[in-house]
């Protein structure tokens, strides 16, 4: 795609541009990169692959956070707590402390929190999930393998709910089982029952494999206790609530970097963020095209503002 105007022009274009931030000249893209204070950026995909960072990712961020902006890691990932995203980060060399981190499993513990929340949790997930609510103080059961052993009619009639479950949380779980799915499912028949869903991502393709995401999970939960949980994840209205009053941030003068989207790019349209898709993990120019083109408003609201090949092409302009 090409670009010929101002970037005050940038400003005031249609939030579905989706315009090559390597075509503007090196003095428009330095005026792009004024026009924002605050940076929100998603990780697998964009600063980081597995346990690798992308190629002059690591001195973006820094030099983002040298510059005096905000920067903040906004992960879907519930399989974490925030001192361990820290320590993983610290590692592969972001400046970054647990202030530059909103995770899910986060966002999950300090919600029951902010609610007095004072029961126990069923929670489909892992210690990212469980770590989280330690932290807050909240009672938590159900993680760890749960396999169906005997016959059906043994496990249903075996199973005792715990009276004291006032909340249901589903996150990312290696070990998701069809006991799990009936324990989530037999506590939300109750309707006090608080249901929480970290994220909805669909699934993470590699090469040759597809691994199923926390939303295949969630789903699955979904139709069988024929209810819908507050999602705490991007692209979510809960999380924008949280990003705008606990960090203080002027939408207009925020920045969502992400890989997907369907995530972090819609997360940003929802917050009404300027958005910017690095083409390192999911989504790509090809599909910005095709998003830009189609019919449906919904996919039309999944181009980004601006996008780049990776993350680092930043580094030459800054």
């Amino acid at each position: 795609m090409t670009f010929v105007r101002s970037i005050r022009s940038i400003c005031r274009m249609s939030k579905y541009s989706g315009t090559n931030l390597a075509s503007l000249t090196p003095a428009d893209v330095k005026l792009w990169l004024d026009s924002f204070d605050t940076v929100l950026t998603d990780c697998d995909g964009v600063i980081w692959v597995e346990n690798n960072p992308l190629p002059g990712a690591t001195d973006v961020v820094n030099r983002f956070l040298s510059t005096g902006k905000k920067l903040f890691f906004v992960t879907n990932n519930s399989t974490k707590t925030r001192p361990e995203f820290v320590e993983k980060a610290t590692k592969l060399g972001f400046n970054v402390t647990i202030e530059n981190i909103i995770s899910t499993a986060y966002l999950a513990a300090q919600y029951l929190k902010n609610l007095s929340f004072t029961k126990t949790v069923y929670v489909i997930g892992s210690s990212g999930i469980t770590k989280e609510l330690d932290a807050v103080g909240i009672r938590h059961i159900g993680t760890g393998p749960d396999t169906l052993t005997g016959t059906l009619a043994e496990a249903v009639s075996g199973f005792v709910p715990d009276p004291d479950v006032g909340a249901v949380i589903v996150g990312f779980d290696e070990h998701f089982s069809f006991m799990k799915m009936l324990k989530a499912a037999s506590y939300l028949n109750n309707p006090d029952v608080i249901f929480i869903a970290t994220n909805t991502d669909e699934r993470f393709p590699t090469p040759d494999r597809v691994i199923p995401g926390t939303g295949s999970i969630v789903q699955a939960v979904i139709t069988c206790a024929e209810r819908q949980p507050i999602v705490m994840g991007k692209p979510n209205a809960h999380i924008c609530e949280i990003i705008r009053k606990e960090y203080d941030v002027d939408p207009g003068r925020t920045l969502m970097i992400g890989d997907r989207c369907n995530t972090d790019i819609l997360l940003g349209k929802n917050c009404d963020f300027q958005t910017l898709l690095v083409e390192t993990g999911i989504h790509n120019a090809t599909d910005v095209q095709k998003f830009a083109t189609s019919d449906d408003p919904a996919i039309r609201a999944l181009v980004p503002d601006v996008y780049l090949a990776k993350l680092g092409d930043l580094l030459a302009y800054m």
